[in-house]
């Protein structure tokens, strides 16, 4: 958790390392590779979105060790 945000991942989605941002008013999904960037979003405002990856940014080594560990390779 980050301010309003909660990060997490899904087990049994796809293999790509992305993590899913939700707020209060909604959710975003980011790929981290190559870079950090939006691949979708329901029900958040554009400074949200900006807020949310600012959060994965932050969070970036964090969420790819969590990967890792949990998905392994």
């Amino acid at each position: 958790r980050d301010g309003p945000f909660r990060l997490f991942f899904f087990s049994r989605e796809e293999p790509r390392i992305h993590v899913h941002v939700a707020h209060p008013d909604g959710e975003a999904k980011f790929w981290l590779s190559p870079i950090v960037h939006l691949a979708t979003s329901t029900g958040l405002s554009p400074k949200q979105i900006t807020e949310a990856q600012l959060v994965v940014q932050a969070h970036l080594k964090e969420i790819q060790d969590a990967w890792q560990h949990h998905f392994g390779g």
